[in-house]
């Protein structure tokens, strides 16, 4: 039954790929004996509940083997119809070419850009570890299940696997269980052109611990592998499994069976090489079926056993029962959030700084929190006061100390969202977010409500000069689709930009904050959910309309009395989020921006999307350049955004 399971899985995969003449299926049929090994005998999963609390996870960080997933799924009695195998890569499916979350029964994640799959595994396996030491009692281990991922040379080689692997190791994350398809080839050719590191001593040095598999054929070592991995209760392990692209087909072991189709002649010729009697295309022997049914009746009784146990868990714990529940159902009451002393703030604060109160706030009404920084949690004021750092020896603490490491954070706290139970936020200089653009747009793309405290946010960074001076950083995160990046003005609407991020269930938001310290205006706050409003009149009804952002809200405050002390009536609107304001109603932006009035956007950044505000007559005030080093009141002079250069460009441009 073995084989023909394996064979039925390499079959479909390759018949997948052929249907769609798309797709790679040379490392599904090299893989299909660790997968078989997962799925039939090692995970712990219902696959008639597939968001099961306590399941196993699997990873596929190798996302373009995705055939060998959706085989899988399909065969193990996922909601996954032959159908939707015969769909693969096609418009709508939901089989997409690479795993994507929310499309497919039982895929955890979307995977697809290397080595991010690996990083999110590390990220699944810290929030197992955390909550485990949480809720856990010595009786009832309500919490208690592995990671495992698949991987392929390509995502080893790549920058931010390592990363996350190296915090793993350090964080000697147990149940972490990475599965290397070690088949030496890549899409160029052999991995030697470019890859000739020993993998297993660098794991070993970032403090795995490394198994070996000869034969990627051989199940029984795949499996006593990972019991072997399962003993070692200090550090991750990578199994490292020496497997054939390609496996029995007439272009196994070379380039060529990696990204192109198998001609239908060269699968039956694999088939009859492994020894697979059925020519069939899609087939499913009745026997393999049969077995399956069985095998999916077994899986289910995984769940039931552990409903037992929380049943008892709950009614010798009931206190830590409500947490666990509250802590994977987000049900928490947030109506401290619409108080008068959550939005208290007596005087101008940095927003980097009254964002760490806010944060701080929000901690003391909700458990789930778990977060921190690149190595600049003083900076960003990104720490939970009065918690501990989570870590080998504590990992019930709650503030993570991620390294420098900005792109692995991001991906690390991608998985920790989709593990369930908690509340990711990282924090770094937003001249950083480059490094952790990709890892946000999967967040975006998972519909994940991650928070990204993004501080030092402009040239008023100051002395530390153009490499850390964000100036394109805010133009690419507004471009990622399905993200929210909020820029507040003041404490007020620093406060309810962590409120919105609260609430936020489906897209991850990035928060830009100040280094200096910012003026406290009258009507701030709540206003921010709109994404614009008007912060002041000056005068009776605009002729100038000043739109602007975080710190330079001020310059816009200023520039519009001084226009109304010159006899022109002026608006000052605050326009923290644009994707917020882009939501609102078309009458509610005409209020805001009235039409044929003159618009000026301020913002110490590259100009991109102020043009739908502005249009083509109006002026944005903008970098044009990089910034220089300097105290950050002379680098805003240098550069214009003063309240008299400003005032003077407006009356120039438009002959006031």
């Amino acid at each position: 039954m073995e084989n023909l399971i394996i064979n039925t899985i390499r079959s479909l995969s390759a018949e997948m790929v052929l249907k769609a003449n798309s797709g790679h299926q040379g490392s599904p049929i090299g893989m299909a004996p660790m997968g078989y090994a997962l799925f039939n005998d090692v995970m712990k999963y219902n696959p008639k509940n597939s968001k099961w609390i306590n399941r196993d996870r699997f990873i596929l960080s190798a996302g373009h083997a995705s055939a060998l997933q959706y085989s899988l799924l399909h065969l193990y009695g996922f909601d996954v119809t032959m159908d939707d195998i015969k769909d693969f890569r096609q418009l709508n499916s939901r089989t997409p070419g690479h795993p994507e979350y929310g499309f497919t029964d039982g895929v955890e994640l979307t995977t697809g850009p290397l080595g991010q799959g690996v990083a999110m595994a590390v990220g699944f396996a810290m929030a197992e570890k955390h909550l485990a030491a949480r809720f856990n009692t010595k009786k009832h281990k309500v919490v208690d299940h592995y990671t495992y991922a698949i991987t392929g040379d390509g995502c080893l080689m790549e920058g931010v696997s390592n990363e996350a692997s190296s915090l793993g190791g350090t964080l000697g994350l147990d149940k972490l269980i990475v599965l290397y398809d070690s088949n030496q080839i890549t899409i160029d050719g052999r991995t030697d052109l470019a890859f000739r590191e020993n993998v297993a001593k660098r794991y070993e040095a970032l403090g795995w611990q490394v198994l070996d598999v000869a034969d990627g054929t051989d199940v029984q070592a795949i499996e006593a592998a990972i019991e072997e991995a399962k003993k070692d209760k200090e550090r991750p392990t990578l199994i490292e499994i020496h497997t054939v692209i390609g496996y029995g087909s007439n272009k196994a072991d070379t380039s060529a069976v990696h990204g192109n189709p198998l001609s239908k002649e060269d699968i039956q010729e694999m088939k009859k090489t492994l020894g697979y009697q059925y020519e069939d295309e899609f087939f499913v022997a009745e026997e393999v079926r049969e077995y399956l049914k069985n095998k999916q009746e077994e899986l289910a009784k995984n769940e039931e056993e552990w409903n037992k146990l929380v049943e008892e868990y709950s009614k010798e714990n009931p206190e830590l029962y409500e947490e666990f529940k509250k802590a994977f159902t987000n049900d928490y009451d947030l109506s401290f959030l619409n108080t008068e002393e959550y939005y208290k703030y007596d005087k101008a604060l940095a927003t980097r700084a009254s964002s760490g109160i806010a944060l701080n706030r929000i901690s003391k009404h909700i458990g789930n929190l778990f977060g921190g920084s690149a190595d600049l949690a003083g900076s960003n004021n990104s720490k939970l006061e009065g918690e501990e750092d989570f870590s080998k020896e504590n990992p019930a603490g709650k503030n993570i100390n991620f390294g420098i490491r900005e792109h692995a954070m991001a991906a690390m706290a991608n998985g920790i969202s989709l593990h369930g139970g908690l509340r990711p936020y990282t924090a770094t200089f937003l001249s950083f977010a480059d490094y952790m653009k990709p890892a946000i747009r999967l967040s975006a793309l998972m519909h994940q409500p991650v928070v990204y405290i993004f501080t030092h946010d402009s040239i008023g960074l100051g002395e530390d000069g153009p490499t850390h001076q964000a100036v394109d950083q805010l133009p690419m995160l507004r471009a990622i689709p399905n993200t929210v990046t909020i820029r507040p003005a003041d404490a007020k609407e620093t406060a309810a930009a962590w409120a919105f991020a609260i609430k936020e269930t489906s897209r991850p938001v990035n928060l830009i904050l100040s280094r200096q310290a910012l003026p406290n205006y009258e009507n701030t706050g709540e206003n921010l959910f709109k994404g614009g409003y008007i912060l002041k009149d000056f005068g009776e009804k605009p002729e100038v309309v000043l739109i602007a952002t975080g710190s330079e809200v001020q310059l816009a405050y200023e520039v519009a009395n001084s226009l109304h002390e010159k006899g022109i009536s002026a608006r000052a609107v605050s326009m923290p989020s644009m994707e917020l304001f882009d939501e609102q109603s078309e009458e509610y932006k005409v209020e805001v921006l009235p039409k044929n009035t003159i618009r000026v956007a301020i913002e110490a950044s590259s100009e991109q999307a102020w043009y739908k505000y502005t249009g083509l007559d109006g002026l944005i005030v903008q970098m044009e350049t990089f910034g220089l080093s300097g105290p950050a009141e002379e680098v805003f002079d240098h550069f214009g955004f003063t309240r008299d250069k400003i005032l003077a460009k407006i009356e120039d441009k438009f002959d006031l």
